[in-house]
């Protein structure tokens, strides 16, 4: 991106255009641009290179083409003093041409023993500096000043912004808004709009009056020689330009850039279309940009304020380990390999099942209700005679777990009342159907007795364990399945699969998909889940390039794509999303994380809100949640998990800060689904019934809502900042000072510690004879 006093011109994604923001046009190119830069002297006048070899100089269409012919091109920059001046930089060599002499450049520069990385002129012109090999910072060249070169340090290096840079480019200091001390305004280029970060600094009569401290006259607008002269060794400089007597010429124009100078990239700008698109003002796309200095801010002269997006209540949600006395702690034999469509152990209300590494596939029980430190001896085990691929309880039965294992088959195991105190070897059920390895299985969530499969054979089966057979056998499936997840109201069941699809299935209606969308391009591994209200799909999965992301879907339209994205960082693991319905907010992490990401989901844009993450002192196996009623209203807790690692089982408390904790926090608590309890049998679900689980409200009869609580007065916290503003003499500041010195002396007259001490008597003291 490249900005002069009247245009901006940045890259599309594709090659083949430039487009000139303010005046809503395009310079079509038909080849990749590598380089831009608009002439100092003239703000239409813009010079791109490209892959091509070409380096064309445009304004409204192009009007000068130069070939240099020594490969690939990727700099251009104008010559701070002449006219016509041209440097560029081509493969192995830098050259300066005359725009005016098409034939041939003025010199080439072939000391270069890789690649020109970048180029930059000298102040005065005389001097061409350049480096390759190591891309170095290029010092932009329309602040002359070098304190203000360090605050555009401190912009680029420091800014917080709110979505990702493409470029930035600075605004030539003409252009600046000085009524209202505006020293430096940067343009951030992000993937749908450009963003301009003002930086002012504050004075009493901002806007009323001009500071010529701030503003030392500054490089005028007309270059002072040719590009001709300045071969045959001209040095003239071009002429300064008072920044006040240009400001009172432009007061009578003023009006006409106050502009929203915030525009939103058009789809039709970004997938460059050859037809010229206006560029419209977002109503709420984009926030400001965030800096540490206490100078900045966006200025409310030529840069008004744009809507700010959208904040979550959970924004600070805080994840803290609760107290070692509740955690269960000298586990053995955890087996640290399992697939990784298996979410590495499962909890319930009662209960925690861990996979151990022992031969015969082996599951350790523990019951929550006994915390603490395990013997050294052996414990009983479920042994389920195979490698463990996949587990997980029954919603609806806490002494219920259901077992897939390599050898195709699903074994159900009944936990006697208390817990395991002999080792179990005869499951109650054995159910087989599967022609090869299972990855995962997963209960119903409305429906009793219902379970759901997929397997290496490329199926999704459906079992009702009432009967313990299968009851459908779902199709269509090219290649590894990777997730499944049934909807909110449990009459669908999404898919997503390493052929690269989204599915989603009527399992009572066909065996096929009934819809059917590109999925992420990665084959590492993806999980989903159902969010806002069933309304869309949330995807986490793999990019081509192996970066962990976050896929939203609209679940009525899977062929159109994810409806909005957001990358996460690089990492092997998949990352597993827990969704809770009643606040929209999403918990993932993988396994062998430390870091635990948090996003509120909303069906509109942006649709992602990033929370506070919560960090582990150590890699984690695995993250399992609790019902809701587990937790604690009283302290604001809206998650309680249970966190695996290599020795210990931790529990995780997620709360959100809150003041007035004495109410409970009915904004953050809405009434929850009892889903510990089926709202149907299975055999009523698979006969066509529908229904929904009752919801109950978490707040204790000894609470107030919070939306109940009597309103308070307010009480001013701070002085008026009149008693800060008032100016004090010297005399003042002195005798405030002796004041303060005196105050912490005491009062003069008063005894001192020790005379309050009690003498010895005469006749108490021992002399020597």
């Amino acid at each position: 991106i490249k900005a002069s006093s009247k245009l901006v011109a940045f890259n599309t994604e594709q090659a083949g255009k430039t487009i000139k923001v303010w005046q809503n046009s395009n310079i079509p190119l038909y080849y990749l641009v590598t380089d831009m830069d608009f002439s100092p002297f003239d703000d239409s006048l813009l010079a791109t290179c490209s892959v091509d070899e070409t380096v064309s100089c445009s304004s409204s269409s192009p009007e000068l083409t130069l070939r240099p012919g020594q490969g690939r091109l990727e700099l251009v920059l104008f010559h701070p003093t002449s006219s016509g001046l041209l440097a560029v930089g081509t493969t192995k060599s830098a050259q300066i041409w005359d725009t005016n002499c098409q034939e041939a450049p003025l010199a080439v520069l072939e000391q270069h023993g890789d690649q020109v990385q970048s180029l930059g002129w000298k102040l005065d012109g005389s001097l061409l500096a350049s480096s390759c090999k190591v891309r170095t910072a290029q010092p932009e060249q329309d602040y002359p000043d070098p304190s203000l070169l360090l605050i555009l340090t401190s912009i680029v290096s420091h800014c917080l912004t709110d979505t990702s840079t493409k470029g930035v480019a600075l605004v030539p200091k003409l252009a600046l808004d000085v009524m209202s001390c505006e020293v430096v305004r940067v343009l951030q280029l992000t993937d749908s709009c450009i963003l301009p970060i003002s930086y002012q600094v504050p004075r009493k009569n901002s806007g009323h009056e001009f500071h010529d401290d701030l503003y030392p006259d500054t490089v005028g607008t007309t270059p002072a020689m040719s590009a001709e002269e300045w071969w045959k060794g001209g040095n003239k400089q071009v002429r300064s330009k008072e920044v006040r007597c240009t400001i009172i010429q432009k007061m009578g124009k003023i009006s006409q850039f106050k502009l929203d100078f915030l525009f939103k990239i058009p789809d039709q700008a970004r997938d460059c279309s050859t037809s010229s698109s206006p560029l419209s003002t977002p109503s709420s796309s984009a926030a400001p940009s965030r800096s540490p200095s206490s100078t900045s801010g966006l200025s409310s002269g030529f840069v008004p304020s744009p809507s700010p997006r959208p904040t979550s209540k959970f924004r600070h949600i805080q994840g803290t380990v609760m107290h070692r006395d509740t955690h269960i702690t000298n586990i053995r034999g955890l087996n640290l390999t399992t697939p990784g469509e298996c979410d590495g152990f499962c909890v319930n209300r009662q209960r925690v099942a861990v996979p151990l590494a022992i031969s015969g596939g082996q599951i350790a029980v523990f019951e929550r209700s006994q915390p603490g430190k395990l013997p050294d001896t052996a414990l009983p085990t479920i042994q389920n005679s195979v490698n463990v691929a996949d587990f997980a309880w029954d919603p609806f039965d806490t002494h219920r777990l259901a077992v897939a294992g390599d050898d195709a088959k699903i074994r159900v195991w009944q936990v006697p009342e208390g817990g395991l105190k002999e080792t179990l070897t005869e499951p109650k059920i054995i159910m087989q159907g599967h022609t090869e390895k299972i990855y995962s299985i997963t209960f119903h969530p409305l429906a009793s007795g219902l379970l759901v499969s997929s397997s290496y054979d490329l199926t999704v089966r459906l079992w009702n364990l009432e009967t313990g057979k299968q009851v459908k056998v779902l199709d269509g499936h090219q290649d590894q399945v990777f997730g499944m997840a049934w909807s909110p109201d449990g009459k669908l069941l999404a898919t997503v699969c390493k052929d690269g699809k989204v599915r989603i299935y009527d399992p009572r209606k066909s065996t096929s998909p009934v819809q059917e969308g590109p999925g992420p391009e990665g084959h590492r591994g993806a999980r989903v889940v159902w969010v806002c209200d069933g309304k869309y799909l949330l995807v986490s999965g793999f990019d081509s390039r192996s970066e962990r992301g976050l896929y939203l879907y609209s679940a009525s339209s899977l062929s159109s794509g994810a409806v909005s994205s957001v990358p996460v960082n690089v990492s092997p693991s998949t990352l597993i999303p827990y969704y809770d319905p009643d606040t929209s907010v999403v918990i993932l992490t993988g396994k062998g994380d430390t870091r635990v990401y948090i996003y509120e989901i909303v069906p509109e844009d942006p649709y992602f809100i990033e929370c506070s993450s919560f960090n582990s002192p150590e890699p984690h196996k695995g993250l399992a949640f609790l019902p809701k009623t587990e937790c604690n209203v009283r302290d604001v807790e809206v998650a309680v998990g249970l966190m695996l690692t290599k020795t210990t089982i931790e529990p995780v408390a997620f709360k959100v800060p809150r003041v007035k904790k004495e109410f409970f926090q009915d904004d953050v608590y809405s009434d929850t689904a009892v889903w510990w309890e089926p709202a149907l049998t299975g055999s009523a679900w698979l006969s066509g019934s529908n229904d929904q689980h009752k919801k109950i409200s978490l707040k204790p009869k000894d609470m107030t809502p919070v939306s109940e609580a009597p309103k308070e007065a307010p009480v001013r916290k701070y002085l008026p900042s009149s008693v800060y503003l008032e100016e004090k003499t010297d005399e003042q500041k002195k005798d405030e000072l002796l004041n303060a010195m005196v105050a912490k002396l005491g009062n003069m007259d008063d005894p001192l510690p020790q005379e309050s001490y009690e003498g010895v008597d005469e006749d108490e003291w021992l002399y020597d004879q």
